[in-house]
């Protein structure tokens, strides 16, 4: 009825011809999106998601890992701060065993030399005493002689006189009685 007319065409209506080869067109190119095109982008999409979850992943696995380095990296040197402590406290207290050792054996040392020193000294003295006594009961022997006129030497050493004599000095000097100065000693008697 509007189609019947022929020489007017309403410009607000599509010539049926049209309509069919436009419908004809877009169902072909339906199909074809439908069949080739959206699979592809569907594939692609869906490879770009998983490229890119994959991809978080990946990088969420290796800040795990480069995590747990790192707290075995702190742990380690913990350790080694620890470690490197006790071996210095180790070698601090290894170096005052042995100052310690060796400042006894100084000491140990020290004392029998000290030792063997007053050891040598008292036998020296001993010597010396020794030395003496017999010198002095000798010139003492002598003086008592030109004194007496006589040869007493003998007789001195028989009855110990001077062995006594020297004992009673001994014995004074030890009470405490001041020993009279050298050279004096053969008038006291």
């Amino acid at each position: 009825m509007l189609f019947a007319v022929e020489g007017e065409h309403n410009p607000i209506l599509p010539i049926p011809q049209e309509i069919i080869v436009g419908l004809v067109a877009f169902a072909l190119l339906c199909v074809v999106l439908m069949k080739f095109v959206f699979p592809r982008m569907e594939a692609t999409f869906a490879a770009r998601v998983e490229a890119i979850e994959g991809g978080i992943r990946k990088a969420e696995e290796a800040q795990a890992e480069a995590n747990q380095l790192l707290e075995q990296y702190k742990a380690q040197l913990a350790e080694a701060r620890t470690e490197a402590a006790r071996i210095r406290d180790e070698a601090h207290a290894d170096a005052v065993g042995i100052r310690d050792d060796i400042l006894a054996k100084a000491r140990e040392e020290s004392d029998r030399i000290i030792a063997a020193g007053k050891e040598q000294l008292q036998a020296e003295r001993q010597s010396i005493v020794r030395e003496l006594r017999a010198d002095l009961g000798q010139h003492a022997v002598d003086l008592a002689g030109k004194i007496v006129g006589e040869a007493l030497a003998d007789e001195a050493r028989r009855s110990g006189t001077v062995e006594r004599f020297l004992d009673e000095m001994d014995s004074q000097a030890g009470a405490g009685v001041a020993a009279a100065p050298p050279g004096s000693a053969g008038r006291t008697s």
